[in-house]
């Protein structure tokens, strides 16, 4: 069985109105919810062979906060995934290394979420992902065979978190 984590990047601050987007960092409720992924990651057991970050800010600091979590997975921050799409996404996912058992994509909206609902074709959680990914939430998928394989509706969404209901 192969697992795919979806983490939405925490929420971000618009504190400082002159900073680009990329450049946004996460807000005290960001940090306070992406410690709480963190425990969640931790008590599950949760242990990727690899992570991929987008370098925005906010992602790259909700990264840095569960890292601590996920043992000695390789971690890959890359400028491709700031503003990728569903599609680039899920190409990224089909190149990696069949030996990947599990891989982390830390990231942005609408993409995490429309990638998770293009990949999850069972599931109990899939209708509450149509409704609303919030900042920091934690998918879950997992599927058989190899990522090269990854398509519509293979994948099975095993988990759904929000740091709310982490508290």
């Amino acid at each position: 069985m192969t697992r795919l984590y979806l983490l939405r990047h925490a929420k971000s601050s618009w504190d400082e109105p002159g900073l680009t987007d990329r450049d946004r960092p996460l807000a005290p409720r960001g940090r306070r919810a992406a410690e709480r992924v963190a425990e969640h990651l931790r008590d599950e057991g949760v242990r990727p062979d690899l992570v991929l970050c987008s370098p925005a800010a906010r992602a790259f600091q909700t990264l840095e906060l569960v890292r601590p979590a996920l043992g000695q997975a390789e971690v890959l921050v890359e400028d491709a995934l700031y503003g990728i799409d569903a599609d680039g996404l899920l190409e990224r996912l089909r190149s990696l290394p069949a030996s990947t058992a599990g891989a982390m994509v830390v990231g942005h909206n609408p993409t995490i979420q429309d990638l998770a609902l293009y990949l999850a074709g069972q599931g109990d959680a899939v209708p509450r992902l149509r409704e609303k990914l919030p900042t920091g939430a934690l998918l879950t998928l997992s599927f058989d065979g190899a990522w090269r394989d990854l398509g519509p509706l293979r994948a099975r969404l095993e988990s759904f978190v929000s740091p709310r209901e982490l508290r």
